[in-house]
């Protein structure tokens, strides 16, 4: 053990940490004014009139989240907090710095992603679970089961795009969460899916699913729900990390921010 303690520190790893991200920046570039066709866009890019601005989603992000912490992501919309998780997950890469984890224990939970709404219910099943990365022969063994959590008997053959989106997200949330719960879970605004029942449900599983040992990160509006599950909170505010901490002194500030921001 001290062995493997000593050769992970000469990596730059601690074994007791399950991600770290270090100094992280994701910049985006967009048109300043947008070409109408391409023919407008390759005239003005070869003439080298294609002003852009540049975005700045995330600056100079650093946090380490240790094995079995349930840190909460928190901040107003459009602080960068999913794309932060997007590139913890390695579904993006940055602009600078560098995030470590093992991605292969990563399980993304975000909702509405991977659904064809010309197909049906049960198609839309094989595929979403099929980009999640279950096997065809998992989805068939749990396939009944999907059924029953979202409440759908009978609606299987229908295609999504006569679905509410009250179902649908039912659908997705039934989809997502029908594994055994991986090592590193990273929960996008997962728990505000259907109605109240549904969302009892829903929150139900989602809490055996955090309270199973795995490390968490999660993002979510609900303050409550910070509080409920989280060991700890990062507040992200217009891609700038300004606190990290007890959930409730975060908390507390956060509000506070809002209250002044009425």
């Amino acid at each position: 053990m001290e062995h493997n303690k000593e050769k992970a520190k000469k990596n730059g790893t601690d074994p007791g940490t399950a991600i770290s991200v270090q100094d992280v920046c994701m910049y985006f570039r967009t048109p300043v004014d947008p070409s109408e066709s391409l023919k407008e866009y390759l005239i003005r890019f070869a003439k080298g009139r294609n002003p852009y601005r540049e975005l700045r989603a995330l600056e100079h992000i650093s946090f380490d989240v240790r094995r079995g912490e349930v840190v909460g992501l928190i901040g107003t919309n459009g602080s960068g907090k999913s794309t932060l998780l997007k590139i913890i997950s390695g579904a993006m890469t940055p602009t600078k710095g560098k995030v470590t984890a093992e991605k292969d224990k990563i399980h993304l939970l975000t909702l509405g992603t991977g659904f064809d709404k010309e197909l049906t219910a049960r198609e839309n099943v094989y595929l979403n679970g099929a980009i999640i990365g279950y096997t065809r022969e998992y989805i068939e063994e749990k396939y009944d089961e999907i059924v029953r959590f979202a409440q759908l008997e009978g609606f299987m053959e229908e295609r999504v795009k006569n679905f509410s989106s009250g179902m649908v997200s039912r659908l997705g949330f039934a989809i997502a969460t029908m594994r055994d719960t991986p090592e590193i879970l990273i929960l996008d605004e997962v728990l505000s899916v259907g109605d109240l029942f549904f969302r009892e449900k829903s929150g139900k599983r989602i809490r055996e699913m955090i309270h199973g040992g795995s490390t968490v990160l999660l993002v979510s509006h609900s303050l409550d729900t910070i509080l409920e599950n989280c060991t700890r909170a990062i507040w992200l505010e217009k891609g700038v990390q300004k606190m990290d901490g007890d959930p409730k002194l975060v908390c507390q500030a956060y509000r506070a921010y809002g209250e002044r921001l009425k």
